[in-house]
Parts: structure tokens; C-alpha cells; sequence
């Protein structure tokens, strides 16, 4: 090849830029910044779960994870309420389920449905479930996972819930080590840019936090765990608390932990809920006349000593319990 040739080989590939170069990166100004009309966030389930939003719940198996996606999924999707929060409007949900069987997801779709004495959800509640597929179940953690998601993703979809993360993120790297959450949370962060919410449903682990990596959390704008009230009994059924670890936008009365307790009758699905300062007062109280002192009730129910107290002098003056001996508080 002459020098001629090659020099005009050389020239030609000067303004060439490779298909898969990423974007150039967009920067501005403060001044222009501050002057960029972005979309104002919207409440999707008022107060915490709103427009373009990442967020997870979490638990140890059984607490009551699934009932509590669906109630939100449906209560999103109808424009209804559930656990006390309310939906502004109807939009548009894909509920995409990993482990439950076709048969036991429609039983408590039908007694969630029976419950609601009005409802308009159309075909706003979307779902994909294992027992309908002909392969398997889309790994969240690949790119062929999420492109198989994506593609059933309609311009109607607000919010996307994921249940759960260990049976739909089933590759890239173990749980507990950051980088295998990096492409999902990718992913993530490029649904919100589109406009779409997303509810991860994951596991707790054995130490009582969610399980694997805590990088999970950078991103997540509402983190809320479920718990089993210290006196859970098996026979309580979906009877758990709700607490916020992690709230980015609200605050105060809006993150007040409760208790919820699913109630069936004929077949309809609804739920009582307290808030926890007097679901505490109750416990504190039974604990207090099984024998156990100020300092053990505390431990026990994880609270501050000064709320046994409180509570304790509050069943004194309604005559629950026996006037107790003066503390000494030199």
C-alpha cells in the first residue's frame, strides 16, 4: 500500500466515532441550571412513594412482604389506599413476580379486589408471573434480563415492582458483594429518568437488615422494613410493623412507624392499623404484669426506658395497672 493510500486512510477516519461511544456528558451553568424547569415529583401512594422514585421494602421470610407489594400495587393502580396511604389517581403498574404460583397470586388478588367497594383499574394492573412463561423468569442482573423487561415496559407504566430481588437479580456476583448490584442499579437509575418508579420487595438477612450489600441504599429514595410485633403468634397470620430506615423526602408525623393486621371475611381482605406508640403501650403493659422490670421491657421491645416509664404512669392513672413504688430520680 502506498503512502498515498494510506494517508487518505488516515484522513477518512479523523471525524469517525464509534457506534457504541457513550453519549457526550451534559453539563451546565449553576445560573442555567436553576432556571430548568424539571417535572415537579408527584405523589404515587401519598406520603412516600411518589413519581420517579427508588425504593425498597424488606423483611425475613414470611412476615408479609407479598401482601404488602400487592396492596400497594393495587392501591396504586385503582387509584385507591392501603395501610393509610393514599393514591392522588389511578396509573399505570407492572407487578412482576418471582416465586409465587399463578394460583395462590390470583387468591389474593380476588380477596384484595373484594375488599375494595369501588375500584377503576382498567388495565392498569399488569402482571408477569413464572407459572405463565414458556422459559424462565428474566434475570434482572443481565442485560438480556432487563431488555426482556423493558420491552413489556408500556408508555402507561408509573411504577414497576419488583418481587423479589433474590429470585429476579439472579446473577452478576454474590448478594454481599457491592459491584454485583451495580447493574441493576443501573437500570434503576435509568427507569427514574424515564419517568418510572420502582419498589424493590427484598429479604432481610440474618442479622436483621436487608441482605447483601448495603451500596443497595445509596440509591433508594424510601427504605422500609417489616417486622413481626414482639408478640407475634403464628396464628396472627400477616400481622407486622411498618418502619422507615431510610426516608429522603418526608419526615416527621409521615414516618411514624404502625402496626397493620390483615383481617379476611368472606373473602374480602382489609387491614387494622395502629399506630405503634399505642401498639407499645399494650406490650408494654403486658410485659409489665408478666414481671418484667422497667430496664427488661426496654430491652426486650427495643425502646427508650423513659417510653416504659411514660407508658407505665399512663396505665397508673387510667387504673390498667397497680401504682408501682416511686422512682428515686436523684
Amino acid at each position: 500500500m502506498s503512502q498515498d493510500e494510506v494517508k487518505k486512510i488516515i484522513d477518512g477516519a479523523e471525524g469517525f466515532v464509534p457506534s457504541s461511544m457513550p453519549p457526550k456528558l451534559v453539563a451546565c451553568t449553576l445560573g442555567d441550571f436553576l432556571q430548568t424547569e424539571f417535572p415537579p415529583r408527584e405523589n404515587i401512594l401519598a406520603p412516600w412513594l411518589q413519581t420517579r422514585s427508588l425504593n425498597m421494602i424488606y423483611s425475613w421470610r414470611g412476615v408479609g412482604k407479598t401482601h404488602c407489594a400487592l396492596g400497594i400495587a393495587y392501591a396504586v393502580a385503582s387509584g385507591g389506599e392501603f395501610l393509610g396511604w393514599k393514591a392522588e389517581k389511578p396509573r399505570g403498574v407492572l407487578y412482576i413476580d418471582g416465586e409465587m404460583s399463578a394460583s395462590a397470586l390470583k387468591d389474593r388478588l380476588m380477596s384484595i379486589n373484594a375488599g375494595y367497594v369501588h375500584n377503576n383499574i382498567g388495565e392498569n394492573f399488569r402482571l408477569v408471573t413464572p407459572d405463565q412463561q414458556t422459559d424462565a423468569m428474566p434475570d434482572l442482573a443481565t442485560p438480556d434480563g432487563q431488555a426482556r423487561i423493558d420491552e413489556i415496559i408500556l408508555p402507561s407504566t408509573e411504577l414497576i415492582i419488583i418481587d423479589n430481588l433474590s429470585c429476579l437479580a439472579r446473577s452478576g456476583g454474590r448478594e454481599n458483594d457491592a459491584e454485583s448490584w451495580n447493574n441493576i442499579s443501573q437500570w434503576a437509575l435509568a427507569k427514574r429518568t424515564q419517568g418510572i418508579s420502582v419498589l424493590f420487595i427484598h429479604h432481610a438477612g440474618k442479622n436483621g437488615n436487608q441482605r447483601g450489600t448495603s451500596k443497595r441504599e445509596d440509591i433508594l429514595d424510601v427504605v422500609i422494613i417489616l417486622k413481626h410485633p414482639e408478640n407475634y403468634n403464628p396464628e396472627d397470620g400477616a400481622y407486622f410493623e411498618v418502619h422507615f430506615e431510610k426516608s429522603r423526602h418526608i419526615h416527621g408525623k409521615d414516618v411514624n412507624s404502625f402496626s397493620a393486621k390483615l383481617i379476611q371475611e368472606e373473602g374480602k381482605q382489609n387491614w387494622s392499623v395502629t399506630p405503634l406508640v399505642e401498639s407499645n403501650k399494650s406490650r408494654v403493659i403486658a410485659l409489665h404484669k408478666e414481671g418484667l422490670k422497667p430496664k427488661e421491657i426496654a430491652s426486650r421491645l427495643e425502646i427508650d426506658p423513659s417510653t416504659v416509664h411514660r407508658n407505665l404512669d399512663a396505665a397508673e392513672k387510667e387504673g390498667t395497672i397497680k401504682p408501682r413504688p416511686k422512682r428515686n430520680k436523684s
